[in-house]
C-alpha cells in the first residue's frame, strides 16, 4: 500500500512541474506564457476524461498492468517535453503525459480501495489524499531547484524516475479486487476470487445509487470554493504592494504567507480518523463528517481573507528572509497568529471532505464500480476546478478588480465561500441516503459470496471424494 501511496504521489509531481516553468518554457519557444498556461488547462481536462476510461478498463481487468502502462505513457510524456523545440511539440508530449496520468488516479485508488478494512478507510485515505498534494508541492519545487537556468532538466529526471516507478510495480503483488471485504474473506479463505466485473449495463445502476449522485455532485460546487483559492498568494502580494512594496519582494511575500497558511491541509488525517470512528456508530458518520466540516470552515475563511497581516521586512527582503519573518511573526504579532489560526481550523475543517469522500465511495460502491465512480467523481471536480479559476476573474473585477487592492481580492475570495453551503447540503444529503445503500452493497456482497462458495462446493467435493478413492479403484 505504501508504494501505491507514493507512486500516487510521484504522479503529481509531474502535475506540478510545469507551471512554475511558465515563463522560461514560454521564451524558449517563441510564444507567450497564457499560450503555455493553455496547454496546462487541456492537459487538465485530457487527464481527467481519459481517467474514466481508465478506470473502467481497470474495473473490468487486472490493474497492475494498466498502472503500469500508465506510468510509461507519463514518463515518456515527460521526456518529450524535455525534448521538445518547438510548441505543436510540448504540446503533443503534454497531452501524452496527461492520458497517462489519467490511469494513475483512477486505477490506483481502486487498488488502494481494496488493500484497506472499511474501519480503517479514512485514516489510510486521508495519507491518499495527503500525498497527492505533497507530491504537486514537490513538482514545484522540483521546477524551482532544476528549472531555474535550464526549463528542460527536471522533465529529463522526471522521465527517468518514472521507468524507475513503472519498475516498481513488478515488485508489488496483484491486489485481489475485494479482499479487504468482511463478507468476501470465506470467499478468500476457501481460496477462490471476487469474480465480477463492471459492464456497461452496470452504468445506469451506478447513477441510481443515490448517494453516487450526490457525492458526485457535490464536487461541482467545493471545487468552484478550491479554484478560487489559487488566488490566496495574490491576496497577500496584494497586501504587500498596497504597504508600498516593491512588486518583486511582494510575490515573494505572497508565495511564502499562502504556502505558511496552507500547511492546515495536513490535518485532513483527523478528519479521515473521526470519519471512521463515527462511521462505526452510525452508517450516516462519514457523509455528515464532511458536511459539518465544509459548513464551518467557512467563517474561518472569511476571517484568514480579512484578517490585516502587519509586514516588517525590508524592501528587498529575500525569500529566506521574509519566511522567517513569517514563522517569527506566528508568536509575535497577534494579527499574523490569528490569521494563523484562522487558516489551520479552515483547512483542518474543510479538508475532512477529501478523506470521507474517498472512503464514501468505497462504502457505497461494490469493488468492481469503485474506480469509475471516482473518475466520474473526478471529472466533475476538474470541471468545478476550472470554472472557480475562470469565475474568481470576473468577480474581483465587481469589487474594483486589482486596483482595488487587498479589499477587492479578500472580498472575491470571500464571496466565493457561499458555494460551500449547497455543498455541505448535498453531504447531509448523502448522509441520509448512504445508509441504505451501504446496507445493498453488503448484502450483494454477501449474496455473491455464498453463490461463489456454493457453485464450488460440488467441484470440491468431487476433488475431495477422487483423493479418498483406493489406488487400486476396489
Amino acid at each position: 500500500m505504501v508504494v501505491f501511496i507514493v507512486l500516487a504521489s510521484l504522479d503529481n509531481v509531474a502535475i506540478g512541474l510545469v507551471p512554475p516553468l511558465y515563463r522560461p518554457i514560454a521564451a524558449d519557444l517563441g510564444v507567450s506564457e497564457k499560450v503555455v498556461g493553455a496547454v496546462t488547462a487541456a492537459s487538465f481536462l485530457v487527464t481527467a476524461v481519459a481517467a474514466v476510461c481508465w478506470a473502467y478498463l481497470g474495473d473490468r481487468t487486472r490493474r497492475k498492468p494498466l498502472l503500469m502502462v500508465g506510468t510509461v505513457i507519463w514518463s515518456l510524456g515527460a521526456a518529450g517535453t524535455g525534448l521538445a523545440d518547438h510548441y505543436a511539440g510540448f504540446l503533443a508530449a503534454q497531452l501524452v503525459a496527461s492520458v497517462g496520468l489519467g490511469a494513475v488516479a483512477s486505477v490506483g485508488f481502486s487498488v488502494v480501495s481494496d488493500l484497506i478494512s472499511p474501519r480503517r478507510r479514512g485514516l489510510v485515505m486521508s495519507f491518499w489524499g495527503l500525498s497527492q498534494g505533497v507530491g504537486t508541492l514537490a513538482g514545484t519545487l522540483l521546477a524551482g531547484a532544476l528549472g531555474a537556468t535550464n526549463w528542460r532538466e527536471p522533465f529529463g529526471v522526471l522521465a527517468i524516475v518514472g521507468v524507475i516507478a513503472a519498475t516498481a510495480y513488478l515488485f508489488t503483488y496483484d491486489t485481489r479486487r475485494g479482499q479487504s471485504e468482511p463478507a468476501l474473506a470465506p470467499v478468500f479463505a476457501a481460496g477462490e476470487e471476487y469474480d465480477y466485473r463492471i459492464s456497461r449495463a452496470d452504468l445506469p445502476a451506478i447513477l441510481d445509487r443515490r448517494t453516487n449522485r450526490w457525492l458526485i455532485l457535490q464536487g461541482l460546487t467545493a471545487q468552484v470554493v478550491f479554484g478560487s483559492l489559487v488566488w490566496l498568494p495574490l491576496l497577500f502580494q496584494a497586501r504587500a504592494l498596497d504597504a508600498g512594496y516593491p512588486e518583486p519582494t511582494a510575490i515573494r511575500v505572497g508565495a511564502i504567507f499562502a504556502t505558511v497558511f496552507q500547511l492546515g491541509g495536513a490535518l485532513s488525517i483527523i478528519g479521515g480518523i473521526v470519519g471512521d470512528r463515527l462511521q462505526r456508530r452510525t452508517p450516516r458518520g462519514r457523509a455528515l463528517v464532511a458536511a459539518v466540516g465544509i459548513l464551518a470552515g467557512i467563517p474561518f475563511y472569511v476571517g484568514l481573507f480579512f484578517v490585516p497581516v502587519h509586514l516588517d521586512v525590508a524592501a528587498d527582503a529575500s525569500t529566506g528572509e521574509i519566511l522567517g519573518y513569517a514563522v517569527r511573526s506566528l508568536f509575535t504579532d497577534p494579527t499574523m497568529a490569528l490569521a494563523f489560526l484562522a487558516a489551520v481550523t479552515a483547512l483542518a475543517l474543510t479538508s475532512a471532505n477529501s478523506p470521507n469522500w474517498f472512503s464514501l465511495i468505497a462504502d457505497v460502491n461494490p469493488p468492481e464500480h469503485r474506480g469509475t465512480v471516482y473518475s466520474l467523481g473526478n471529472l466533475v471536480n476538474g470541471v468545478g476546478r476550472a470554472v472557480g479559476n475562470s469565475m474568481y476573474g470576473v468577480v474581483l473585477g465587481l469589487f474594483g478588480g486589482p486596483a482595488g487592492g487587498a479589499h477587492a481580492y479578500a472580498s472575491g475570495l470571500a464571496a466565493f465561500q457561499v458555494f460551500f453551503v449547497p455543498t455541505g447540503v448535498m453531504y447531509y444529503l448523502a448522509s441520509r441516503t448512504a445508509p441504505a445503500d451501504i446496507a445493498s452493497v453488503n448484502e450483494t456482497l454477501d449474496a455473491r459470496a455464498r453463490s461463489t462458495l456454493e457453485s464450488h462446493l460440488p467441484q470440491r467435493n468431487g476433488d475431495a471424494a477422487l483423493a479418498d478413492r483406493p489406488v487400486d479403484g476396489s
